[in-house]
This record gives C-alpha cells, structure tokens and sequence, in this order.
C-alpha cells in the first residue's frame, strides 16, 4: 500500500536505491575470499564478489593465488560504499582507497579484506576467522601493505628507501630523512596486528600511493639510513619490530601448513609477545591478546584462550594474567581499562645493573643483573650476576629495576619501585641464559626451582598503555576508591 505522503518520484527513487549486503552463513572450515572485478576507469565504482573457499583446500598444491590486505582500517565514520552483487557495503575510505590502488583494469584480483572476508557483526564468525587470520595470511601468494595515499612528499621517501638500500643515500639531505621519518609514522606502524600480518607472510609488497617497494628492500632501507628518532619518541621500537619480523622471513622456508586449523607462528611465548608489544593500538582491547595468539609458541587449548568477542575485556585481561603467572592471584581491573592492580607474595632475586642495547636489527638488550644476597638490608652483591639477552620491550628495562619472582610462577617478572607500589616492566621473562652466566651462577633454572620462600607481599601495576605516567593516575584511583573497582 503506497503511502499517501509519498510521491511517486521518491517510490521510484526508492526502488532503485541498492540494498545493503547481507552476509550468508559462512560453513564451518570456510574463509570468504574477496574478487574485485576490473575496470578501465579509475573512478568507477568498485565491483565486488564474495566466495566461500575450504580454508583446507588452500593448504593444497592446486589451490587458487591470492593476495592478503595489511591496512590501517582508518575512522569508522568516514565511509565509502563497494558492490557486492546487486547490494552495496560500507567500508572505511582507506580501504576504498586501496581497493581502487589495486584494481585491474582487465583482470580480477582475488584478495582477503578482513573487513569485508569477515562479517564484523556476527560475533562468533568473528571469533571463529581471527582464530584463523594467522593461517590466511601465511597461505596468501603475498601481503600487500598499504600505507596509504600519496602524501608528505611520500614518494620521495619510498625512493630514498630503495636508494639507500641499495647503498646510495642522499647524504645529510633533511628534506628527505623527514619525508621518511613522516611516512614512518603513518597509523600502519602503530597497529598490533600489522605484526601477525607480516610475520606469516611469504612476500610482501608495500604500497603508498602510486609508489610501491619490496618488503625486505624497505627495511634495508631503513637500517642503512640510521634515523634519529629523537623527534618522534616510541617510534624506534614500532619501526623495529615491523621490520624484524618482515626481515625474518628472508631466511625462512617457504612453507604450508597441511593442518590450517592448528597452525602457528611460533615465535615466542604469549607472556614476551606482550611484553614486547603491549602498546600498540588497536580499536578493541581485546584484539591486543588476540592479535598475538597466531605468534605465539605456548600450547594454549581453545579451553584456556581462544579469540571470543563475546567476553568482556576485564575478563580476558584476568585470564591472560593467570594463564602467565598463577592462578591464584589477585588481581583488580578497571572496566574497559588495560590496567591492573595485582596482589601476590614475591621472592626477590636480584637488580639490574647494567642495560646494553643491541644496535642491530633485532634490537635487542643485554641486561646484566646483580645477585640479591641480603633480604634484611635490601643488599645486591655486585660480583655475583647473570646476564640475559632480552628483546627490546614497550617499557625498557632499566638499571635499578628489581628482578623478582611470584609466588606460582614459572618465570621472573621485572618491576620497577614507585613509592608504595612496584610498576610491571617485563610479566615474565625467559629465563635462558649465556653459557658463562650459567656455569657461573649453576644454572638461572636451578636458581628459580630452589626459590622457596616468599617473604613479600607485593603490589603491582600493570599497564598497557603507551606511558608509565598513566600508572601513577591509576594507582591513586585504586588508593581512593579500594580494591572493588
């Protein structure tokens, strides 16, 4: 039945107006794979398909080519529209940008979006393809990371970055260290999942603009220029890590996995993984555990961590905590805040001394700590001392920082004192040492398993954000308010 307000122009403009896609059920096993169809004219519309492929079926021989997008999703409230079909989906205008970036103008491309391979609202699928986003993008042909579109004299920077990895850098030309100390600092870098992306990829691609660069090439670049940082504090470490575990990959087989649903990276322990990497940005508290899962050497079984979307953060924050010390803890969380309150007798077993960094690409630290031989008078015996190469961490350790032990745990934590209250730097570290610290101390191991009094009631901050300066408004709030927050 017409409406009688309606006027037969908008009843027509109605009917014409496309639907919003609607995502069908997605079969177990399954990842939707993206074919963005081609187009002569760069300023078309973007026309899109959707396909279910068996995930299984990728790990094959025969299995068809695709490329994975690494992207900075960009503000959810700009948007532009693609057609899928007969209906059209909303996404941000970065990913609209580089979709038109990749467009053919004869061919098809089939590639894997994850904002537009996974429907974002239902979240159990959401769950069910993060916990597989590790295997997507080690099975893809390549990674393509777009960085954006071209700006800030962006293409000069690429093309520095080639020049100097091929042993020809502009010299002390400002201008150009500034093009790329600016195109470093593009959100791409900053974002926690970029890490997984790039880790399990085969090849990658980088894309700015019209310009583009072979990964390994990039960081080349980068570690023959020799940035100076000091204008843009915390971006060293982003910039590391990116391009360590794209370098990484050089000198890795290229390789399948014949069980996609077990696969992992293995590149460390979840307790350094966030260590490392805590800071990071991501849209979803959540996603900075679930982010590193797919990296992770730990044997976690679905029963103990597993992405779901539909547990509040507090609670997988508590979860995360007691999976990497104890059980037992106590711990207060603030709602939708990545800090916590822990409680817990310690053992204390040392101080660090000395921190040396590791001016190569892997960027770590040598960390020398000084025995803990008098708990009475808080004495450290200078002689007596292991010595501990650590990767570069979010909060870099410190001389004075104390290495101690929780009561239940496997592995020291290294804390730093602030008034009444110690501040978290490293959850767990790995307790491998040199062979002349070993023989020299009988073993860092044996040292942990004889530890069997814990004299100490401790309390401890823990804080995921980028600045310690956070942990003291924090803690003033736990003093104020009690422990029931």
């Amino acid at each position: 039945m017409e409406s009688p307000t309606q006027t037969k122009t908008e009843q027509i403009n109605a009917a014409a107006m496309p639907l919003a896609y609607t995502y069908s059920h997605l079969p177990k096993g399954n990842i939707r794979l993206l074919k963005l169809l081609p187009h002569r004219d760069i300023s078309s519309p973007l026309l899109c398909s959707l396909i279910d492929y068996p995930l299984q079926d990728l790990a094959g021989s025969n299995h068809h080519l695709y490329d994975s997008l690494s992207y900075a999703w960009g503000s959810p409230e700009k948007t532009r529209s693609i057609s899928i079909g007969d209906c059209y989906l909303p996404i941000t205008t970065n990913l609209h940008a580089a979709l038109l970036r990749l467009r053919d103008r004869f061919f098809e491309r089939i590639i894997w979006v994850d904002a537009i391979c996974i429907n974002q609202q239902d979240l159990n699928e959401r769950s069910s393809q993060v916990q597989r986003m590790a295997t997507i993008y080690a099975l893809a042909n390549r990674v393509i990371v777009w960085l954006g579109e071209a700006e800030d004299n962006s293409d000069q920077a690429l093309e520095e970055l080639h020049n100097s990895a091929d042993g020809q850098p502009a010299g002390e030309d400002q201008r150009l260290r500034n093009a790329v100390l600016k195109l470093l600092q593009r959100p791409w870098f900053k974002r926690i999942w970029i890490l997984q992306e790039v880790a399990a990829a085969r090849n990658v691609l980088i894309l700015c603009g019209s310009s583009e660069i072979d990964g390994y090439i990039f960081c080349m670049g980068i570690n023959s220029l020799n940035l100076n940082y000091t204008e843009a504090p915390g971006l060293r470490n982003f910039i590391r890590s990116a391009t360590y575990l794209i370098r990484r990959k050089v000198f890795q087989p290229k390789h399948t996995t014949s069980n996609p649903s077990t696969f992992s990276l293995n590149i460390a322990p979840l307790s350094e993984l966030i260590d490392m990497y805590h800071a990071r940005e991501a849209s979803d508290c959540r996603d900075k555990v679930y982010a590193l899962l797919g990296m992770s050497s730990d044997n976690y079984s679905p029963r103990d961590l597993s992405p779901n979307y539909d547990i509040q953060w507090e609670t997988l924050f508590q979860q995360v905590i007691k999976l990497i010390l104890c059980e037992t803890l106590s711990i207060s969380i603030w709602p939708d805040k990545e800090v916590a309150i822990i409680k817990n007798k310690c053992c204390t077993l040392g101080q660090v001394s000395s921190v040396k960094s590791d001016a190569t690409w892997s960027d770590k630290q040598n960390v020398t700590i000084s025995k803990y031989t008098s708990r009475g008078s808080q004495k450290f015996e200078e002689n007596i001392f292991w010595t501990l190469t650590l990767k570069t961490l979010a909060n870099s350790i410190q001389e004075g920082d104390i290495i101690c032990l929780l009561q239940g745990a496997s592995k020291p934590t290294v804390i730093r004192p602030y008034k009444d209250y110690f501040i978290i730097i490293a959850i767990a570290i790995n307790p491998a040492t040199n062979k002349q610290a070993e023989k020299a101390n009988n073993g860092w191991v044996k040292v942990l398993q004889s530890v069997t009094d814990f004299p100490r009631d401790f309390l401890l901050v823990w804080d995921w954000t980028k600045s310690l300066r956070r942990v003291f408004t924090c803690y003033s709030s736990y003093e104020n308010y009690g422990s029931n927050i």
